[in-house]
């Protein structure tokens, strides 16, 4: 059986205060999904099981070592998951708040997610 493409939806994702590239990258994973409702798998596919989806993650963001892909994978909720990271989004200044997190850089996360299903 062969993997088809679903959907391709994008998702958005900062940590303001902090830098934190595991935040940003886990919120622009929660974008995407939050904007995406599948429900042509179960009534074009017949698919009985959402873990039966394949969902490929791929991030773009300022400091890839920075994220816990274990972390990002545990946003999308359902199916096998893959994920890629890669070098992107961006970081800019932004204003350091202390019992909001350290630094003052504004750090933004994409995400793409594609769903896939197996059909014959």
């Amino acid at each position: 059986m062969a993997l088809k493409r679903y959907i391709v939806e994008l998702g958005y994702g900062t940590d303001l205060h902090g830098g934190n590239a595991t935040k940003a990258a886990c919120r622009a994973v929660k974008d995407a999904v939050s904007r995406s409702c599948l429900c042509g798998l179960f009534e074009i596919f017949a698919l009985e099981n959402p873990n039966a989806m394949h969902v490929q993650v791929k991030i773009a963001c300022p400091k890839p070592e920075e994220i816990d892909g274990e972390q990002v994978l545990a946003a999308v909720p359902f199916g096998t998951k893959k994920l890629e990271i890669v070098s992107g989004g961006m970081m800019t200044r932004g204003l350091e708040v202390p019992e909001l997190g350290s630094g003052e850089n504004i750090f933004v996360a994409i995400a793409a997610l594609t769903v896939s299903v197996s059909v014959s």
